[in-house]
């Protein structure tokens, strides 16, 4: 009898699978949220009207790709080999969730920037022109003709975004839901629960800035309709971790239900960033009460320690 002894020590797997660090739950937050203003965005403006927006609405479109640029760079800080990145767009594979993310994420650029020029009155193109910037880059003729190309397919422009938004969404929880090695992470519900949450941290971060009254309302109404859907979603997937079956599917449950990461999930994830902020929304509209910031302050922390903690469970289980 032959007997073969192997030993191994990588420093990044040994004794646990610790490789993803603060930089893929940082990107998947901001991903999220920028997500959630391509979705709602055009969906107030369409409500709306064109004539009813504020000044700060109107330049929130530009706040997706600046999320999406930091998650980016947050997504190429943690990369092992940054010099390959390019050949993620050698290829497509429509099999593969990271292949359709990175060229989502490509697809984003354009549209929401074409999107914020649609939003923008004459007087504010004019400033964007008068950018020094823009100016040393000879860019206000680009500006001048992607407003006009927005303003004529404005209609379009708005489903095109709302239909990458649930993409970008959906795609944050596929890239860990697909890793079906990974118990922690082995859920279809990982998908719809990452864009509802994207939703309703999209909504938050849109309720940060004085976008009157009308706008405000609408946000709160929505956002109260997607922390509901995100509660449904948090027990379902709890519940999906436990019909998994077998004792890795139950130690994945354990990890939230009486294990390690109990007291902060329930705490920063259910207590602090739904049920609070649901709570205080709820009282603000039954009440005709002015809003206050600190509901979207929770709802922003509650879905950056979602991400985190569930990114950290799936490489304990």
């Amino acid at each position: 009898m032959q007997e073969i002894d192997v030993v191994r020590n990588n420093l990044q797997i040994d004794p646990h699978l610790t490789i993803w660090r603060w930089e893929i739950p940082l990107y998947l937050f901001l991903g999220g949220v920028a997500a959630g203003i391509m979705i709602l965005w055009p969906l107030l403006r369409m409500r709306q009207g064109e004539n009813r927006s504020s000044r700060w609405e109107r330049w929130l479109p530009f706040a997706a790709p600046i999320a999406i640029s930091i998650g980016m760079l947050a997504l190429f800080l943690d990369l092992a080999h940054r010099e390959y990145v390019f050949r993620f767009y050698l290829a497509f594979r429509p099999t593969s969730p990271m292949s359709w993310g990175a060229w989502i994420l490509v697809a984003i650029y354009p549209a929401t920037l074409l999107l914020g020029l649609s939003g923008l009155t004459t007087e504010e193109v004019v400033a964007v022109n008068a950018w020094r910037p823009v100016r040393a880059l000879r860019l206000d003729r680009l500006v001048t003709w992607a407003r006009g190309v927005a303003d004529a397919h404005r209609v379009g422009l708005y489903w095109t975004n709302i239909v990458l938004g649930i993409g970008l969404g959906a795609y944050t929880g596929l890239l860990l839901g697909t890793l079906a090695a990974r118990p922690a992470w082995n859920s279809i519900i990982l998908a719809p629960l990452f864009l509802v949450s994207g939703i309703s941290t999209g909504a938050a971060f849109m309720m940060l800035f004085p976008v009157g009254e009308d706008g405000h309302h609408q946000l709160r109404r929505w956002d109260v309709a997607a922390i509901v859907t995100e509660v449904v979603f948090v027990f379902l997937f709890l519940l999906s971790l436990g019909a998994s079956g077998g004792s890795r599917g139950a130690e994945a449950v354990h990890l939230f239900l009486g294990g390690r990461f109990t007291a902060v999930f329930w705490t920063l994830v259910v207590a602090v960033g739904l049920a609070t902020p649901l709570a205080l929304e709820v009282i603000e509209s039954r009440r005709n009460l002015r809003p206050t910031l600190l509901a979207p302050v929770l709802i922003l922390v509650g879905g950056l320690a979602l991400r985190w903690i569930l990114v950290l469970a799936g490489q304990v289980v």
